[in-house]
């Protein structure tokens, strides 16, 4: 990637309705900026309602990318964002712009900053060995990868059998392909500030909901029906709103009833986004006020 001295990133992050894109939008505007999209449902064309993705007009006042420019009845991975927001990263820095990278997704930051790990296909005999293994799962690991063991708690079998099955498999520790991964991310090397948006949890509930109302005021239910033929295995059926209001469309619950429950599902994926930001939050701020 092309990358001068001079290469700037601002990361926004934070829970749904904390107002990362109000954010993004007006530091855009002051910089001369390029906002990027970080959540993994506003990059669905069909979503832009549910998604809560910025409007037309927010869309048209300063540049936008990867923002709706995807099918949601595609396949869309955090690998296929990276290669995306890469392109988008190298052609902004060329023309000496800030890019401002603003969303919800976690594994979307996560990915931008320490890259991921290009680890060769593990042998399915090793696989089945380590997942299928009686023994102590734990002090094998101790003797294969002392380092991978540090870091982990001995009841940890998912994370424990990875290690396991990787360097079985490959030769090489998960640290060395992890390590391998964030040399060569997509923000090494470059001048990176990272603000991380934390409203009051009363406060946040009360944006959301009222930003739902809006939702439905223009057109969510209408999104929800366009999609009434799609597989609700599809990553972007997992937009808060749609199983809700696809069993009101199907006459199984009122209106009313939909609505409490997205609200609900909603006010469940902000502590779940707080929860998993809580122990990634070094090297990121609240700004003050």
């Amino acid at each position: 990637m092309v990358k001068s001295s001079d290469s700037r990133a601002l990361l926004i992050a934070g829970p749904t309705a904390s107002g990362k894109s109000a954010l993004a939008i007006e530091v855009a505007r002051e910089r001369g900026g390029i906002v990027v999209n970080a959540d993994a449902l506003q990059v669905y064309r069909e979503l832009r309602i549910l998604s809560a993705r910025p409007s037309p007009e927010e869309e048209a006042s300063v540049p936008h990318k990867l923002y709706g420019h995807v099918s949601g009845f595609k396949s869309y991975s955090v690998a296929h964002w990276l290669d995306d927001v890469t392109k988008v990263l190298k052609a902004a820095w060329t023309e000496r712009k800030l890019t401002i990278v603003t969303g919800g997704t976690g594994l979307y930051f996560k990915a931008l900053e320490q890259g991921l790990a290009e680890i060769p296909p593990v042998d399915p005999a090793i696989r089945d060995k380590w997942r299928n293994f009686a023994g102590d799962l734990y002090r094998e690991l101790l003797r294969l990868d002392p380092q991978a063991a540090t870091s982990l708690k001995p009841n940890d079998r998912q994370r424990i059998v990875r290690a396991l099955e990787v360097i079985e498999s490959t030769g090489k520790p998960l640290a060395e392909w992890q390590a391998d991964a964030t040399r060569n991310a997509a923000l090494a090397d470059v001048t990176v500030e990272r603000i991380f948006l934390n409203p009051p949890r009363d406060e946040l509930y009360a944006r959301a909901e009222a930003r739902f109302d809006r939702m439905l005021a223009t057109g969510a239910t209408d999104e929800v029906r366009a999609l009434s033929d799609a597989d609700p295995a599809l990553p972007m059926m997992k937009a808060i709103g749609i199983r809700e209001f696809s069993a009101h469309l199907r006459g199984q619950i009122s209106f009313d009833e939909a609505v409490t429950a997205a609200k609900t599902a909603t006010r469940h994926y902000i502590k779940r986004q707080l929860t998993w930001w809580r122990g990634q939050m070094q090297g990121w701020k609240e700004p003050a006020g």
